[in-house]
């Protein structure tokens, strides 16, 4: 990556094991596509829900050469669960990203 990796917390106490996961998914990315020129992870309650519980939002923003994929992903009371959604979703749209670079998917 050409930029050091940027994570945000909001509206919640940083968290170095949930930072350290973050990490650890951001290099998985790296080594499935390594033309990832910089990343951008913001963790964060948005509001209170005061019949769902806690709600958590992960939003992945991953700078690639000649594009943009952006991710952002809601799930309730457990940030974890909320980065792993994040991150599977941000590498299917990586895949997809990929294969349209190499030319396997026809564009209409």
């Amino acid at each position: 990556m050409q930029k050091p990796l940027e994570i945000q917390f909001r509206d919640l106490p940083r968290s170095e094991a949930l930072e350290s996961e973050i990490r650890d998914k951001v290099a998985k990315l790296e080594q499935f596509y390594p033309h990832i020129t910089a990343c951008h992870v913001v963790v964060e309650v948005p509001h209170k829900h005061s019949q769902h519980g806690r709600v958590f939002v992960v939003k992945v923003d991953i700078k690639v050469p000649g594009g943009e994929v952006v991710v952002s992903n809601e799930s309730g009371e457990d940030p974890h669960v909320a980065v792993r959604d994040a991150f599977d979703a941000a590498q299917r749209k990586l895949k997809d990203y990929a294969r349209r670079q190499r030319g396997d998917v026809k564009s209409h």
